[in-house]
C-alpha cells in the first residue's frame, strides 16, 4: 500500500468513527433526550470501541496478511454504521424515557462495534507501512497524526454543517455506502475473488439495513437541537402536542388561544393576572419559544400585547409556523439565535415582562441560570417589572435551591410558586419562580392560584430558608447538569 492510499484510508476511517459519535446524539435524543449523561455515555462508549480497535486490530494484523484484512474490516464497519439506525429505532422504543442504564445500554448496543471496527484499521495499514524499524516512530507518528486530523475533520464538519444541512439518517447512509464502497475496492485491489465475495455479501447487508430502517422516522424536523414533531390530540380535534426529542414540550389548542394545559403555564397566567389586574397590553420578552402558548394567550387576553420571543432553534419556529399558528399571533417578534446575545440587544428597561422557559432536556441551559443572565434580565425590565421563571429539579433541589440563590443575588424581591410538596423541599417538579425590584402582590397571587389550583405560593422570607446556603451559579461556574436531580433517579 502506498503511503497515500494509507493515508487516505486512516484518515476516512478515523474521521468516520467521530462523525458517527456526534450523531448519536441526535440519533438517540428522540428516545433518553439530551443530557450531560447522554453525551457521557456516547463518549466513553466510542472511546472503548477506539481502545479495542485498535488492540484488536494490531493483534490480528500480526496475526494475518493485513492486505487480506482491509477489504473486509471496512466493509464490516460500513455495515455496522448503517445499522446503527435501525438498531436505535427498534430499541429505542423500549426504552420507556430513557434513564443512565437505559442510555449506556443503547449507546453500546448501536455504536460500540462500529466504533471498534473501524479504529481496527489504523494498526493494520501501520503494520503494512512497517518496512523499515529505523523508520518505525516517522510512521507510526504520521499515521497516528493523519488519523487524528482525520477524527477533527470528521466533528467539525458534522457538527457545524451536515447535522445543520442533512437528516442524521441521511448522513449515516450515506457514510455507511461510502465505507462499504471502500472496502470492496479494497477487496478488489488486493484480490478480485474476495472482492466479488465482499461485494454479494455488502448488497445482502444493504438490503438488510434498508429494511430495518424503514421504520417511520419520530422526527416531523430534524434541527441541530431537537427532534421535533407535532402530534394530534386524539381527543380535542384542535389540539396540538409539541414534542421536543422525548419531552412533550408544549400544548395549543388552535381554536382556543386562552387555553394553557401545563399547571406551570397557568401559574405564569396567575402572577401575571396578580401583578397587572387591569388587563393592560404588555412588552413581554420570552425566553425559549417552544410552542408561543403564552405569547398567544397573551395577545388574546390583553390586546395590544407586544411579545418578543428569543427561541434559538429555527426548526421550532418552522414547525410552529407550519403547524401551529405561530404567523397569526398578533404582535409577535421572533429572533432566531441563542438568548444570551438576544438579550445584549434588547433595549434597556422596555420590557414589563421576561418569561424564561428555555430547556435543554429537563435543565435550563446553564448559560440561562447564572447571575450574570440575571442581571441582563434585570436591565431590560422597567422598574416594577417581572422576571417569572421555570425550572424542573427533584429532591435535594440542589439546582432549584442554587437558582433561587442567584435570583436573590440580584433582585430585591424573589418568591417560590409550586405545589405544596415542591416548596416544602419534599416533591419535585416545576418550580415557578418570581423575581422583581418591587415588592410583589403575594396575597393577589394566592387568590388567584387558589381559584384554579393547590399550588402555593412561598413568601420571601420562605423562599430565602428555601435557597439556605445554596451557591450562587455564575459564568464561571454552574454546574447544573451536576445539580440537577433527575425524576428517574
Amino acid at each position: 500500500m502506498s503511503r497515500y492510499a494509507a493515508a487516505a484510508l486512516v484518515f476516512v476511517c478515523s474521521a468516520a468513527v467521530l462523525m458517527i459519535e456526534i450523531l448519536a446524539g441526535r440519533l438517540l435524543a428522540p428516545y433518553v433526550g439530551i443530557s450531560l449523561e447522554t453525551y457521557t455515555s456516547i463518549i466513553g462508549t466510542v472511546l472503548a470501541g477506539i481502545a479495542a480497535g485498535a488492540w484488536l486490530g494490531g493483534k490480528l494484523a500480526d496475526w494475518r496478511d493485513a492486505r487480506r484484512l482491509l477489504g473486509p474490516t471496512v466493509c464490516l464497519g460500513g455495515l455496522l454504521a448503517l445499522f446503527t439506525v435501525p438498531i436505535v429505532r427498534a430499541l429505542g422504543d423500549q426504552t420507556g424515557g430513557g434513564g443512565r442504564g437505559t442510555t449506556l445500554s443503547l449507546a453500546i448496543a448501536a455504536f460500540f462495534l462500529p466504533a471498534l471496527v473501524l479504529s481496527a484499521v489504523t494498526p493494520m495499514v501501520v503494520k503494512l507501512q512497517l518496512h523499515d524499524l529505523h523508520r518505525t516512530g516517522g510512521v507510526v507518528g504520521r499515521l497516528s497524526g493523519i488519523s487524528t486530523f482525520g477524527a477533527l475533520v470528521g466533528t467539525f464538519v458534522t457538527g457545524y454543517v451536515l447535522t445543520q444541512t442533512i437528516r442524521t439518517s441521511t448522513t449515516i447512509y450515506v457514510l455507511g455506502g461510502t465505507l462499504l464502497a471502500v472496502g470492496i475496492a479494497l477487496g478488489f485491489w488486493y484480490s478480485r475473488r474476495r472482492g466479488t465475495v465482499l461485494a454479494v455479501i455488502t448488497a445482502v447487508g444493504v438490503i438488510g439495513a434498508t429494511a430495518a430502517a424503514s421504520a417511520h422516522s419520530p422526527c416531523q424536523i430534524e434541527s441541530a437541537y431537537y427532534c421535533i414533531r407535532v402530534e394530534r390530540d386524539a381527543s380535542v380535534p384542535s389540539g396540538r402536542i409539541l414534542w421536543l426529542d422525548n419531552l412533550r414540550h408544549s400544548y395549543v389548542d388552535l381554536n382556543d388561544p386562552t387555553h394553557l394545559g401545563f399547571f406551570y403555564e397557568q401559574t405564569f397566567a396567575d402572577v401575571i393576572a396578580a401583578a397587572w389586574p387591569d388587563h393592560r397590553a404588555l412588552d413581554a420578552l420570552h425566553i425559549g419559544g417552544g410552542g408561543f402558548t403564552l405569547p398567544r394567550y397573551l395577545a388574546a387576553t390583553r390586546p395590544g400585547t407586544r411579545s418578543t420571543v428569543l427561541e434559538i432553534d429555527g426548526g421550532v419556529v418552522a414547525l410552529g409556523r407550519q403547524e401551529l399558528g405561530v404567523d397569526a399571533i398578533p404582535g409577535l417578534a421572533v429572533r432566531v439565535g441563542d438568548a444570551r446575545t438576544g438579550l445584549r440587544e434588547q433595549p434597556r428597561g422596555r420590557f414589563d415582562l421576561v418569561v424564561g422557559d428555555a430547556f435543554g432536556g429537563l435543565a435550563v441551559p446553564w448559560h440561562l441560570t447564572t447571575r450574570e443572565v440575571a442581571e441582563q434580565v434585570r436591565d431590560v425590565l422597567t422598574g416594577g417589572g417581572v422576571y417569572a421563571v421555570n425550572v424542573i429539579d427533584y429532591p435535594p433541589d440542589r439546582f432549584a435551591r442554587a437558582e433561587v440563590a442567584t435570583l436573590r443575588s440580584v433582585f430585591g424581591h424573589v418568591v417560590l410558586l409550586g405545589a405544596p410538596v415542591t416548596v416544602a423541599g419534599e416533591g419535585g417538579g416545576n418550580h415557578i419562580l418570581v423575581a422583581s425590584r418591587r415588592p410583589l402582590p403575594l396575597a393577589a397571587i394566592r387568590d388567584r392560584l387558589a381559584g384554579r389550583t393547590a399550588w402555593v405560593v412561598a413568601d420571601e422570607r420562605a423562599t430565602a430558608a428555601f435557597a439556605g446556603r445554596a451557591q450562587v451559579l455564575t459564568d464561571a461556574h454552574a454546574p447544573v447538569d451536576q445539580l440537577i436531580t433527575t425524576f428517574s433517579r
